[in-house]
């Protein structure tokens, strides 16, 4: 299949990328009922890592088992699967080549203690992606994390090494640790913040939780103030986040969070269309229902980035 005008235009703003990781940077973007329009819904789950596998899978228990994902992922014809190393080698040679796989390749757990330096351990590597046929590896920083240099550090390096070899690379942006507040992790200054530091550190496609209207550092609020920032509305603040990737130049998606009504879903998925954003990575609020009721919330989250809804 031919790449779309769009998605050509999308390559192109990666200017310093070989032919390998544009290549599985389109067989992401044309993946799927999506394909070729430059949006994307992706299924993670990394959430039996970080929150473990009752408060994960005991709301629908078939997706204890690890190809229930791949099959929700291709059935519903979405962009790539996401997942950490023991769950992709649970399932990849059953469902090779059938949907675009992102390794994760770091992981935090909810047992952990310190909370001002969060961090996360690598769990996987470069050669585990390869080997799985991955399309990408993902990994997460914690902006204002005491541990967040280390992050930063560890993730420059294991992405040079996945562009090396062709892989694109999804940097999960998450505020978190420090001094920062529970409401500053989604404030609209810090979100767009994390998101430009990702884009900075060379991620090809960036995700980040939908933002708030608060503002949580004292002299950002300044500018935002000065010169009339509109953050209004969620679609207002989804185009100030986009803006703050190089002008819209960097993919952006934006996270489900935690479970809710299928309603809200969907609002978000408005906000996220029409603020310029590139789509959803939603996990638990598909993943933790009956299988129908995801891919009916699937097809509606399909037809609203189509414009249809």
């Amino acid at each position: 299949m031919a790449n779309t005008r769009r998605v050509r235009e999308i390559l192109s703003w990666y200017e310093s990328d070989n032919p390998g990781t544009k290549a599985n940077l389109a067989r992401i973007l044309m993946q799927g009922r999506l394909g070729g329009t430059g949006k994307l819904i992706i299924l993670p789950v990394d959430q039996g890592f970080e929150h473990g596998p009752a408060r994960s899978f005991a709301p629908n228990p078939p997706a204890y088992h690890p190809h229930y994902h791949f099959q929700l992922a291709r059935d519903a014809g979405l962009s790539a699967y996401a997942s950490v190393l023991g769950m992709l080698e649970a399932g990849a040679d059953t469902f090779a080549g059938e949907v675009p796989l992102i390794l994760k390749m770091n992981s935090a757990n909810s047992l952990d203690r310190n909370k001002t330096g969060a961090d996360q351990a690598v769990t996987a590597s470069i050669r585990d992606a390869l080997r799985l046929g991955c399309a990408a590896v993902g990994f997460t920083i914690y902006p204002s994390s005491d541990a967040a240099y280390g992050m930063i550090e560890e993730v420059r390096a294991l992405a040079a090494e996945a562009k090396a070899h062709g892989l694109a690379v999804v940097v999960w942006s998450y505020p978190r640790g420090g001094d920062l507040s529970k409401e500053g992790e989604t404030a609209i200054d810090v979100v767009a913040y994390a998101a430009h530091m990702a884009a900075l550190i060379g991620a090809h496609i960036i995700k980040v939780k939908l933002p708030s209207a608060y503002i949580e550092q004292a002299e950002a609020k300044k500018v935002y103030e000065a010169q009339k920032i509109d953050i209004s509305t969620p679609a207002k603040r989804v185009a100030h986040v986009v803006q703050a990737c190089f002008q819209g130049r960097r993919i952006v998606v934006f996270s489900g969070g935690a479970a809710k009504g299928a309603d809200a879903v969907f609002e978000d998925a408005r906000a996220i269309r029409d603020g310029g954003g590139n789509g959803s990575i939603i996990g638990r609020n598909t993943f933790q229902r009956p299988r129908e009721q995801a891919i009916a919330m699937l097809d509606k989250l399909v037809n609203i980035y189509k414009g249809r809804e």
